[in-house]
């Protein structure tokens, strides 16, 4: 059993851009909202509760949330942040450990998530795992500097040989409420920032490689993600 902490607080502007008319979580991969996806594919593998924050303009998003989670007890937070951390902030009361954080943008295969969460709640001496793959195809990706035992030395923006990006899926074992708060008062803006905060505090993250996690930000991902969910489905029938 673990905690489930969603940010769905970005913009999406991009897609609005190129024509998309409802709220970036709510674009269909095949039929199915990315965020209703990721919805599933937590309670399917355990999750106890599931907890989000969407901006004040996400109208579209709040009535789904609403709908989508009437037969089960959530928490829905409304409010426009400075920063992903400070979107964390508010959501952490609701986080206690072992919880996954996860954006809303993100699209990767049940059953690697399956054996991510399995990994995360079995494994000792470790203070949480972070989702990574090979796959890289965000315009502005956070590579993990990976050591020979897969724990993650630092995040980087700049590639300098690192093999890995972080996926969007981060899993915590333990309580971090003051370092969040010791950031988020120290000045501290964005995720990925926090996660270099917390190396610096020396907390042990290991890095879980995906075969392939797409971060769905402009209309092509959807048409690169809705292709590997198909391949995916395919090879499968085939296996047997």
């Amino acid at each position: 059993m673990f905690n489930v902490g969603i940010i769905s607080a970005g913009e999406g502007n991009r897609l609005k851009q190129e024509g998309i008319r409802v709220s970036k979580p709510l674009v269909p991969i095949k039929g199915i909202p990315l965020i209703q996806r990721i919805i599933d594919v937590a309670r399917n593998n355990g999750a106890s509760s599931m907890s989000y924050i969407i901006n004040e303009t996400s109208k579209d998003l709040e009535s789904f949330l609403k709908a989508y989670n009437y037969s089960q007890p959530f928490n829905l937070i409304v409010k426009t942040t400075e920063s992903s951390l400070h979107s964390l902030y508010q959501l952490n009361k609701f986080l206690s450990p072992p919880f996954l954080v996860s954006t809303a943008d993100s699209v990767f295969l049940e059953n690697e998530f399956a054996s991510f969460i399995n990994f995360g709640l079995n494994v000792d001496g470790i203070d949480g795992i972070i989702a990574v793959t090979d796959f890289i195809d965000d315009e502005k990706p956070l590579y993990a500097d990976i050591d020979e035992n897969g724990r993650i030395r630092n995040f980087e923006d700049v590639n300098e040989g690192y093999e890995f990006v972080t996926g969007g899926l981060y899993f915590f074992k333990n309580n971090i409420q003051k370092e969040i708060d010791e950031a988020v008062y120290s000045g501290v803006l964005r995720l990925r920032n926090f996660l270099r905060f917390l190396i610096q505090k020396d907390y042990h993250f290991h890095a879980y490689p995906f075969s392939k996690i797409i971060d769905v930000d402009r209309v092509t991902d959807i048409e690169k993600a809705e292709e590997f969910l198909m391949k995916n489905l395919s090879e499968n029938k085939e296996c047997n």
